[in-house]
């Protein structure tokens, strides 16, 4: 429970910064360099990527998450190599949407 109360505290801490660029003492708490970042949630948490994209800026936005554990982690990455905690939660789910064939209209 503690765990989970930690981590939703860094999400919500964090949620606002989103892909932008990340200031002051805020950013400092919850920022790190990326290997740090990394070897935290792998090792803490059993976290690994399960999806990445480019944002704003050229920060690199990632999803690591658990299969085991279904805890889950948004982190954006800027250009300079310092990895940020956006949002954290449980229950994560892998789902494969299911697209209409045929014609769109």
């Amino acid at each position: 429970m503690r765990h989970k109360a930690i981590r939703m505290t860094i999400g919500l801490g964090v949620m606002a910064l989103g892909a932008h660029e990340v200031s002051g003492q805020q950013a400092a708490a919850n920022c790190a360099p990326r290997p740090m970042v990394l070897e935290r949630l792998t090792d803490s948490y059993g976290e690994t990527r399960q999806s990445i994209g480019l944002g704003s800026n050229n920060a690199v936005v990632e999803v690591f998450a658990s299969d085991q554990t279904g805890s889950w982690t948004i982190t954006v990455t800027r250009p300079d190599g310092t990895t940020c905690l956006v949002a954290a939660g449980n229950a994560f789910e892998r789902i494969d949407e299911i697209r209409p064939t045929g014609d769109p209209a």
